[in-house]
């Protein structure tokens, strides 16, 4: 049935422009033979082609633009009066004696045009006049063509400001009242469009519909582009009568559609002056018309427009457009209750990223709009709506990619209420925004009860939350999460050792419960902030206390319960006795002293494991000694010599090839690159080469 359809529309169309060339063919040679009765019949002729039912809009679109090609050449015709001896006004009065309706009008509009242009009379009479003989055609698609018509030829005749046909008096009103009524009356027909046809092809009359829209949108950009319209001419008369036609059509499409023209055309100052008349009428919109995509735009052009100069700031302050939005907002979510949470959502970031540009200053509206959010969630379980999560993200977001500082997200009491309704991995996902923020912008976090907010927003990544153990976690992950904590564990310092005390008792608080597989993470930043306080000691001055608490924990190392954990701790102590600056302690003697106690410690593990596993464990602990023999050989500590990095070569290698020794691809690897490094700088030559050269790794 459908491709029938399409079939016959076919063959309609052709036929329709054959006869619209036909005709046209005689109409031009009357129009030769200055035979002005000849050419007006057979332009007659051709424009009742028009007069079909037949065709989709689409099809009428074709048909009508044949026509219109032709007009043209008719209109240059009835310029030149010398060729039909007929003057304008008697040729005004002629063509409305034509037959049929629709041509006569056609026919009417386009000598009108030529009329205007004579001034032979006012152009606001001639104007009047057309507009109202075009309520003969009441069809909604011939009516619609006719009056999209009457609007192309008279764009550049209007009376407005500073143009030919401004004439006397206030014409600008006259300009503007002719676009408004044939906007009007074209909405009507748009509209009454939705009637026509039995009620089951609905879906296609829309779709058709929609087709026809920017027929009658073009009316608002032609009202936008009449110079004479200031902003009180568009606050007391062109705003009202388009809202008039919005609201009181009471159709879903043309209200959307011409409340988003409406928006896009008009200028940005307007909107800011007539807020409050722009947002009581999309309270007045039917209830599927999607508000929240309407006031996103227009939020996003008062954004864009606040941050094209400071100078226009004062304006949003003075008709205070925070207020009314977040008003208006908050009734259009009131008043649709079937709103879903993701449509509510969307508004509110929309809102912040108005507050966000427009007051940046105003920490209290950006909490404002975080607590109405709040308000809507108020009640409901965790989001489990992926796009809902989305738009919370992008909501916890824009303040700390605005400010580029979490410490002023901190401050607000409704962030972490928002992010106690996004799910474990949802809420993971923001902690680690929140994280790498901390990292990309170096921000210290320097209070303690600052520490406290942020270790409850990051709460899904230092303990388990929602039942999910860490067993059931990807171990990629995983580790990526816990470095990142580890990492932010670090920009958390205060100068003030009390200051100081009180962050890292925060700390411990939120760590402790993490479980043993966060702890070895978590734990070790902790322990070097704590250390940072024995620096304080330094400034007093009171050096040799600060060094007798540095060895105090240097022995607390010693007392680790695994044996390969007081290793790592005491070849770390290492460092305590040599510092690479001009001034710093250089004992070379306690450095050895340091690395031989964890070479026998390591030794200690494997002979445990052997015990215990009946087999030794990799050799990683060996690499990683090592490796401290290689720093500071290069350093230059006298007491770390090739021979004794030969030695721990030689080590490593036969404790690799022992049968006892459990094989561990990671270690292999680690070694194999420690080889190669060694191995490089003897053939860099130089110094280092000489020193590298005796070792035969």
């Amino acid at each position: 049935m459908v491709l029938e359809r399409a079939e016959d529309e076919e063959k309609w169309l052709a036929e329709g422009i054959a006869a619209i060339q036909q005709n046209a063919f005689y109409m031009h040679r009357a129009l030769d033979a200055n035979n002005l009765r000849e050419a007006l019949k057979y332009s007659a002729l051709m424009l009742s082609e028009l007069r079909t039912s037949n065709l989709s809009p689409h099809k009428y679109y074709d048909l009508y633009m044949r026509a219109f090609d032709e007009l043209r050449g008719l209109e240059m015709f009835f310029k030149d009066e010398s060729r039909h001896g007929v003057s304008v006004v008697d040729l005004y009065e002629l063509v409305q004696h034509a037959g049929n309706i629709l041509p006569r009008l056609y026919l009417l509009c386009t000598v009108g045009s030529v009329y205007i242009k004579s001034k032979e009379a006012p152009a606001k009479d001639i104007l009047k006049d057309l507009v109202e003989m075009c309520r003969g055609v009441q069809h909604p698609i011939r009516g619609l063509f006719l009056r999209s018509y009457l609007s192309q030829v008279s764009r550049d005749k209007l009376p407005d400001i500073g143009s030919e046909y401004e004439g006397d008096g206030d014409t600008v009103m006259d300009a503007v009242e002719f676009v408004l009524q044939n906007f009007t009356e074209m909405n009507k027909l748009w509209v009454r469009l939705q009637h026509q046809g039995p009620g089951r092809i609905r879906e296609k009359r829309e779709k058709e519909r929609s087709e026809l829209r920017d027929l009658v949108g073009k009316n608002l950009h032609v009202l936008s582009q009449i110079e004479g319209v200031d902003l009180e001419i568009y606050k007391e008369t062109v705003l009202p009568g388009v809202l008039e036609q919005v609201v009181n059509c009471k159709d879903d499409l043309a209200q959307y559609y011409l409340m988003e023209c409406l928006i896009q055309v008009f200028p940005d100052e307007y909107h800011l002056q007539t807020l409050e008349a722009l947002l009581g009428s999309c309270s007045q919109l039917q209830p599927t018309v999607d508000i929240k995509m309407l006031l996103s735009q227009l939020m996003e052009r008062l954004s864009n427009y606040a941050a094209s100069s400071p100078d226009v700031l004062p304006e949003f302050l003075q008709v205070e457009a925070f207020a009314k939005l977040s008003s208006a907002i908050w009734k259009v979510i009131d008043a649709h209750a079937e709103m879903p949470v993701v449509g509510a959502i969307s508004l509110y970031v929309s809102l912040l990223t108005f507050t966000l540009r427009v007051h940046p200053d105003r920490l209290d509206y950006v909490d404002q709009v975080l607590g109405a959010c709040v308000k809507k969630l108020s009640g409901k379980p965790k989001l489990e709506d992926r796009r809902a999560t989305k738009q919370i993200v992008a909501l916890l977001s824009a303040p700390i990619e605005k400010y580029n500082d979490v410490v002023r997200a901190l401050t607000l009491p409704n962030y972490p209420r928002v992010m106690e309704y996004l799910d474990s991995s949802t809420n993971k996902q923001m902690a680690m925004v929140i994280i790498q923020s901390i990292m990309k912008n170096n921000t210290c976090i320097k209070e303690a009860d600052k520490v406290e907010v942020l270790f409850e927003l990051i709460e899904g990544l230092v303990k388990d939350v929602d039942g999910i153990a860490v067993d059931e976690l990807d171990e990629e992950d995983f580790n990526e999460e816990q470095n990142s904590v580890a990492r932010l564990i670090h920009m958390l310092y205060n100068d003030d050792p009390e200051e100081m005390l009180k962050i890292i008792c925060a700390v411990q608080k939120h760590i402790m419960v993490g479980g043993p597989k966060r702890q070895p993470f978590t734990v070790p930043p902790l322990v070097f902030s704590a250390l940072r306080i024995i620096e304080a000691l330094s400034s007093v001055p009171s050096p040799e206390l600060a060094l007798r608490l540095y060895l105090q924990c240097a022995e607390y190392s010693a007392k680790l319960l695994k044996k390969p954990d007081q290793c790592r701790a005491v070849y770390a102590c290492s460092h305590l006795f040599w510092v690479d600056d001009q001034e710093g302690i250089k004992d070379g003697e306690r450095v050895l002293l340091c690395l031989k106690r964890a070479l026998r410690i390591a030794n200690a593990a494997q002979q445990m494991a052997s015990v215990t596993r009946g087999s030794a464990g990799p050799v990683t602990l060996f690499v990683e000694i090592l490796n401290k023999y290689l720093y500071f050989f290069e350093k230059g500590n006298p007491q770390v010599t090739n021979s004794a990095i030969q030695s721990l070569v030689e080590l490593i290698k036969n404790e690799m090839q022992s049968d006892f020794t459990t094989q561990d691809p990671a270690s292999d690897t680690f070694f194999a690159s420690t080889v190669r490094y060694i191995q490089y700088q003897k053939e860099k030559g130089g110094m280092m080469g000489e020193k590298y050269g005796p070792i035969k790794a």
